[in-house]
């Protein structure tokens, strides 16, 4: 097993349609673990969740958060992020250039207009996860 270089993480994480799975706690202690989209934005991982979701009620509740992206494939590789998330709470408009470029990333082009308008909305929050603390290693079964 091999530790990844920043530039290789960076790159494992910005690959292809990789989902990350976010761990947070619910307020009575419980974790709770949801595969979410994302993009990368500077030193940030960067999503959106309605604030009503488990997601949302948990980060209000408790910013810290772990995140878990892989690689299934042999020979296997991942990148765990782990940090205190901050939320912000912006209109639609303010969220349609976020929601969009995630959805880019996940849906294409030429849908990434319609979902982007879908993810949109009232309620829904801009998440950023600083990259302080990232765990990555490679060649898992070499």
């Amino acid at each position: 097993m091999n530790t990844m270089t920043e530039s290789e993480w960076r790159l494992f994480l910005s690959f292809g349609t990789r989902t990350a799975k976010l761990a947070s706690r619910r307020p009575d202690g419980r974790p709770h673990v949801a595969p979410i989209w994302f993009v990368l934005e500077a030193n940030d991982l960067v999503f959106t969740t309605h604030s009503d979701s488990v997601k949302g009620k948990n980060l209000r509740h408790d910013p810290r958060v772990m995140l878990a992206v892989d690689d299934e494939q042999p020979p296997f590789a991942f990148v765990l992020v782990e940090g205190s998330a901050t939320l912000s709470d912006l209109s639609p408009p303010e969220l349609l250039p976020w929601t969009t470029r995630i959805a880019m990333r996940y849906m294409g082009t030429e849908q990434a207009d319609a979902y982007g308008k879908r993810n949109a909305v009232e309620g829904e929050i801009l998440v950023r996860v600083p990259l302080s603390k990232v765990t990555a290693r490679k060649g898992i079964a070499d």
